[in-house]
């Protein structure tokens, strides 16, 4: 006998409206994690757009493989109206160290941080949400699996891959990496040409909008 699966579906059904087929209790073990509550940061609204520097800085990180087993990070910053980066390596990828590059961000980059987006990594969770929003700087977060939309950061750890770690010998002991990486920073703010800038370098490019405007 043939029994369509509407036919099985009204008898499950009839089962578990009786309470003689009961649903086991989830235990949420699963490869697809659920996403945690986020006490600050936000998905990015759809109208909120970047005309002005600093209006969304992009913050990733880049594992560093300088020898087998050892794993540095680099946290990354990346201002994505003037291309301005900011850089810093660190021993561990930690919500301490990510609230540590904040700090950093706010002295080095030359105007005011209004939004940073980053992916959910637990880094950016905990006390780097509420360092944020002790600054008043909003916070966005990526969906899952979308790290397309952090182009511009994505873009910049490549360059400083390409550009840094692979032609300059340092060492990797953390404070002689931190001091040669902003070396590089410097370099790379106020000196090499970016394409996407008709070729001025970020300093150029702010100063050039601070002429035209009177502010950056």
């Amino acid at each position: 006998m043939d029994v369509s699966a509407s036919m099985v579906g009204r008898i499950l059904k009839s089962l578990k409206d009786r309470g003689i087929l009961q649903e086991p209790l989830p235990n949420f073990i699963s490869a697809r994690k659920r996403q945690r509550k986020r006490p600050y940061a936000i998905r990015k609204p759809k109208d909120y757009n970047a005309t002005e520097p600093g209006d969304i800085v992009e913050v990733d990180t880049l594992d560093i493989r300088p020898l087998p087993g050892l794993i540095l990070k680099q946290f990354t910053a990346r201002d994505i109206v003037s291309r301005w980066d900011v850089i810093k390596a660190s021993s561990t990828a930690t919500a301490t160290a990510a609230t540590d590059f904040i700090s950093t961000l706010l002295k080095r980059m030359p105007f005011p941080i209004k939004a940073i987006q980053v992916d959910g990594g637990s880094e950016f969770q905990d006390v780097f949400e509420e360092t944020c929003k002790k600054h008043g700087i909003n916070l966005f977060v990526l969906p899952p699996r979308s790290p397309k939309l952090n182009g511009h950061v994505e873009r910049a750890q490549r360059t400083h891959t390409e550009e840094f770690y692979e032609i300059t010998d340092t060492s990797f002991d953390m404070k002689e990496l931190n001091q040669s990486l902003l070396k590089w920073e410097i370099i790379y703010n106020t000196v090499r040409p970016h394409q996407s800038l008709h070729y001025l370098t970020p300093k150029q490019f702010l100063e050039k909008r601070r002429d035209v405007s009177g502010i950056y």
